[in-house]
């Protein structure tokens, strides 16, 4: 006669099966009692797991765990023992429970004074947006009760409360006392996106930055989200993978209009007629400081000036060929939409290297197009493009070559570079689009 058998379980730290990763986060989605939470809830530290025996022998060995259900009432599968990617399941749950308001912690805290009469400090998109990026490079762990060495809770209300440059750590239930409530079509970098669940603040609530827009359809965008296990910047679809619909947008209420101590404040494009041989103002000064701070310093032996010279021509040429640009988009003379990604913070960087902005170098070629790498092509660009993933260590999936024929194993190994950007679903399809193709040879 078979009967249930119940066992201690304490789920391993470093196991991504699903089961694992259920009751982690069942364990960390709780607030501890101090923050409003159940006793009971954390009066068990440890998990009872029912191990249904009907049909095998207990003296043989655990049973093998098929899914493990959801609070939704579905089951979610298994992990598959090549997808190996503990990432997965947290796409669908941001997993982030949060600590309350309180002050910076630590000796190194860096934020703002406390104000007084209830004046907010300023600070710009640009500002904002470069703060949220400190973070991503520091790939700052996620946690509730730990703070950063600027003083600010390591978790994602902490996150948003540094990227605004705040006096003090705020939560989901705080953050929207200190901006304006704006529409989704209105969203600007540097705005957020906020859910807080009043009824249970540990389910769903959470809060992402708002770094622009990735399709012109606006249903996926560019997040800054402090989540576990560290701070990440991604393609989020609109507004978030759970709960979408009830994120309200929020702008910044200390938001000045333009970059601070980098010229006029207007963030309008002042027309092309500033810019060019001859042209000597204010907003020359502004578009080469704002380029030296998007790593176009090299192009300056002297200056920015409000004197338009060769290094602003390069410079701005430069940053237009890093967004991918080419011909006319790419001439050196600033236009709305290039002005439009300076005074915002958003756009890509110019690429560090001595070329000058005179034309892409031999190692940061020119995505070739997507139709060289489907199945039954074969071309020079299909084996250059192997070598380049053996390069940067992702060529496991080769038993030979790489060679000129598209095979499987490139699309395979593409597609565990992808995930390796922290891309998803139909990024991560494993055939190169222009920004694989750029990360990759970059």
């Amino acid at each position: 006669m078979t009967v249930p058998a119940f066992e201690e379980y304490v789920p391993a730290i470093d196991c991504i099966c699903a089961g694992c990763a259920a009751q982690r986060r069942t364990a960390a989605g709780a607030l501890p009692v101090r923050y409003g939470g159940h006793p009971a809830a954390h009066g068990a530290r440890r998990a009872l797991v029912l191990v249904t025996a009907a049909g095998v022998v207990l003296s043989t060995g655990a049973a093998e765990a098929t899914g493990v259900a959801r609070t939704d009432g579905t089951t979610a599968p298994t992990a598959s023992a090549d997808e190996g990617d503990p990432l997965a399941l947290a796409d669908g749950d941001p997993d982030s429970p949060q600590g309350r308001p309180g002050p910076l912690q630590g000796a190194g805290a860096s934020g703002p004074p406390s104000s007084t009469g209830g004046t907010l400090p300023v600070t710009s998109r640009a500002a904002i947006i470069n703060r949220a990026k400190k973070w991503v490079a520091a790939q700052v762990p996620y946690s509730m009760d730990k703070y950063w060495s600027d003083g600010y809770r390591q978790d994602c209300s902490g996150y948003v409360s540094m990227a605004w440059n705040l006096p003090g750590n705020e939560w989901t239930g705080s953050l929207a006392t200190f901006g304006q409530r704006i529409a989704r079509e209105d969203l600007q970098p540097g705005d957020i996106l906020l859910f807080h669940n009043p009824a249970n603040p540990a389910k769903g609530s959470h809060v992402t930055i708002f770094g622009g827009w990735t399709d012109y359809t606006h249903t996926h965008y560019t997040a800054y989200e402090q989540t576990k296990p560290h701070t990440r910047k991604q393609t989020t679809p609109m507004a978030y993978w759970t709960n979408s619909g009830k994120y309200v947008a929020y702008r910044y209420k200390g938001l000045s209009s333009g970059s601070a101590g980098s010229g006029p404040s207007s963030t309008q494009f002042p027309g092309a007629g500033k810019f060019g041989p001859g042209a000597s103002n204010e907003y020359v000064t502004r578009l080469g400081a704002m380029l030296v701070g998007r790593g176009g310093k090299r192009f300056y032996k002297v200056g920015p000036g409000p004197a338009w010279g060769d290094a602003d021509r390069r410079a701005t040429q430069a940053f237009q060929k890093a967004q991918g640009w080419k011909g006319r988009e790419a001439d050196g003379i600033p236009g709305p939409d290039t002005w439009r990604l300076l005074v915002g913070g958003t756009g890509r960087d110019i690429p560090t290297g001595s070329g000058g902005g005179q034309g892409g170098s031999p190692s940061d070629p020119t995505f070739p197009g997507r139709g060289h790498f489907r199945p039954g092509q074969s071309n020079s660009q299909v084996e250059r493009l192997g070598k380049q993933l053996v390069k940067k260590g992702y060529g496991t999936y080769y038993r030979s070559g790489p060679g000129p024929r598209w095979t499987e194993a490139d699309r395979r190994n593409v597609e565990a570079f992808q995930r390796a950007q922290g891309w998803r679903g139909g990024a991560a399809d494993g055939y190169p689009g222009p920004e694989t193709w750029r990360r990759l040879f970059a």
